[in-house]
C-alpha cells in the first residue's frame, strides 16, 4: 500500500468544492493542460511535496466539523493507487469522498481495465466531477464545475447500474 502521495497543497475547509464542509487535498502533477485551468502550478508531474497519507489521515481525524473530503487537481488518477489508498482510510472514517478529473467517467472505466489502481479509486469515491475544464463553455453559475461539459456523477449508482447517474447535490 502507499504510505506517500504527491500533493500541491490542502485546503483544511472548504464550502466550495463540494457539499458540506470538506477538507480539499490538491493532487500534483496533470497531463490534460486544459486552457484556462484555475491551478495550472498543480501540472508538473515533479512539484508539489511527497506527504505521508497518515498525516493527512490524522488532520482529517483531528477536525469534526468536515462533511467530507475532496480531491482536486492536477489530476487525482495520475496517482490513483495512492490516492484510493487514502479514499479507503477517509471512507473508514465515515466521511464521503468527492473527486475532480479531467478524463471523462467513460475514460476512466475503459483506462480501468489495463490500470485497475483507477477503477481501485473510481470504487472508494461517492461522487465525481468528470471532464475537462474548456474554457469556451465556462459558466460562473454552475454548481461545483467550471464549464458546461462537466458532470456531477454519482459514482456508487453509476458502477452498480452501468450507466451514468447524476449526482443530486
Amino acid at each position: 500500500m502507499d504510505k506517500q502521495i504527491r500533493i500541491s497543497g490542502i485546503i483544511n475547509e472548504s464550502i466550495v468544492d463540494g457539499p458540506g464542509i470538506r477538507m480539499v487535498i490538491f493532487a500534483q502533477g496533470c497531463r490534460h493542460n486544459c486552457k484556462g485551468c484555475h491551478n495550472p502550478h498543480t501540472h508538473p508531474m515533479d512539484g508539489g511535496e511527497l506527504v505521508e497519507i497518515d498525516k493527512i489521515v490524522e488532520d482529517i481525524r483531528k477536525n469534526p466539523l468536515l462533511d467530507g473530503v475532496t480531491f482536486s487537481g492536477g489530476e487525482p488518477f495520475e496517482q490513483a493507487k495512492a490516492f484510493a489508498a487514502l479514499a479507503k482510510r477517509i471512507n473508514k472514517l465515515g466521511l464521503n469522498v468527492m473527486a475532480y478529473s479531467g478524463y471523462t467517467f467513460e475514460q476512466l472505466i475503459d483506462d480501468s481495465k489495463e490500470r485497475k489502481e483507477r477503477m481501485e479509486l473510481l470504487n472508494n469515491i461517492k461522487i465525481l466531477v468528470d471532464g475537462p475544464f474548456i474554457q469556451e463553455q465556462k459558466d460562473l453559475l454552475l454548481k461545483f464545475r467550471g464549464s458546461t461539459n462537466q458532470r456531477i456523477i454519482d459514482v456508487v449508482k453509476s458502477l452498480a447500474s452501468g450507466k451514468i447517474k447524476l449526482a443530486e447535490i
